[in-house]
């Protein structure tokens, strides 16, 4: 097996494991995050009804202008992402890491989430 499609079924394992448990509400959506090599995404799901209730990216204009590192933009996101959360009503949610390690990018964005007036 080639080294990249070994880190990609790992990645898939970690995320199927993480999903046995973590599931999304309308009182308490799922916070999932997805990373690329050069954005990140975030978007809280009500996995009852399979429906986005708010989403954030880095791809935005507004964020993707400036010349900042990856793990500030991730910040960025997460604080635009707690401020739209709350707007929709939303406080409590649960964290999908989508199988990446709480590190780095992905825990920036959720330290600015919970910042930004999330519970999780």
């Amino acid at each position: 097996m080639e080294n990249r499609n070994r880190k990609v079924y790992r990645r898939e394992r970690i995320k199927h494991r993480i999903r046995k448990t973590v599931y999304g509400t309308a009182e308490c959506p799922r916070l999932s995050v997805f990373r690329s090599n050069a954005e990140i995404y975030a978007q809280i799901i009500n996995d009852d009804l399979g429906v986005t209730l708010v989403s954030a990216s880095s791809s935005v204009s507004t964020i993707n202008s400036q010349k900042i590192t990856k793990i500030e933009k991730a910040k960025l996101v997460g604080a635009d992402l707690g401020v739209r959360a709350v707007e929709a009503g939303i406080q409590r949610v649960v964290f999908d890491r989508n199988g990446y390690l709480y590190h780095g990018r992905v825990k920036s964005l959720a330290d600015a989430a919970r910042e930004g007036g999330l519970k999780f």
